[in-house]
């Protein structure tokens, strides 16, 4: 597009599994583009491949994103069109897209969002769960103690929560929630789009027990947790755990019994031979 026409920035939404999933507009919007932007170019190549769709690529992922934004908005400004688009699902949830939106509203120019597959918005209807509000919560903290804080955190949002995790840290998450949110229902949804899709769900003990005995979960996972029930815990209580229900919840998990012992020791002031013992007498 030469200059002197009007640019465009435009947030394309991709597939986030099936790629038969990506819109007639969405195609279109892609091919009339003088540059696309993406998280990973080998992985948006291959999506312009299935569709044979010719438009030069360029790396803006969260390290370099910020530092490229004086040229897109140069670029829009000119009348080029530029579209950006994530490895999957609707750019700006849970990726650097924002940035790019942010600015170009502060300077003035256009943009558009061309509307695709979202994983959190799938993942709530797959869960059955009552939905009227939800939150997005995104990934937990990985460290125990911090994730039992957050989770006790969000025992007060007033609707389903919905949060990503990855297949190898699933089932001590979902040990966790059972741990803060013992009455709730939990559905875990994985491969979403794809032809090995699941929806798994139970009370959050449950779940977490049922998970934790099976075998190895594979693919993206997203857990919908439901709103506040009927005889829930006060919200607000401490959400750290004994000595004792920690132990409980990482053998549950799968930790073993080593790395469970170098963890609680560290988190709760012990010797590790002590919290070693502890776990022999409780397993």
């Amino acid at each position: 597009m030469g200059a002197g026409q009007t640019g465009m920035l435009s947030m394309v939404g991709t597939p986030i599994g099936n790629l038969d999933d990506l819109s007639p507009r969405a195609l279109d919007t892609l091919r009339r583009a003088d540059v696309l932007l993406c998280e990973d170019t080998r992985v948006t190549a291959k999506l312009l491949a299935r569709f044979n769709v010719r438009v030069p690529l360029e790396r803006c992922d969260e390290h370099v994103i910020r530092s490229r934004v004086p040229c897109v908005l140069e670029r829009v400004g000119a009348g080029e069109r530029v579209a950006f688009v994530s490895d999957a699902g609707m750019p700006g949830v849970s990726d650097p897209g924002r940035h790019l939106v942010d600015a170009a509203l502060d300077a003035g120019l256009p943009t558009e969002v061309i509307p695709g597959p979202s994983a959190v918005v799938c993942a709530l209807v797959a869960s059955g769960l009552p939905m009227e509000h939800f939150f997005f919560e995104g990934f937990l903290p990985r460290k125990s103690g911090q994730q039992l804080r957050r989770l006790g955190e969000l025992q007060a949002v007033p609707g389903a929560l919905v949060l990503y995790e990855s297949p190898h840290r699933v089932a001590r998450t979902l040990a966790s929630i059972a741990q803060v949110m013992p009455l709730r229902r939990v559905a875990l949804v994985r491969e979403l789009t794809k032809v090995h899709e699941e929806v798994v769900r139970d009370v959050a003990p449950a779940l977490a027990e049922r998970i934790a005995a099976g075998p190895e979960v594979r693919g993206e996972c997203v857990i919908v947790v439901e709103g506040p029930v009927e005889g829930e815990a006060p919200q607000g209580t401490d959400p750290a755990m004994s000595l004792e229900d920690a132990i409980v919840a990482g053998l549950a998990a799968g930790e073993s019994k080593s790395q469970l012992a170098k963890r609680l020791a560290k988190e709760h002031g012990l010797s590790r031979s002590q919290v070693y013992d502890a776990i022999l007498a409780s397993s």
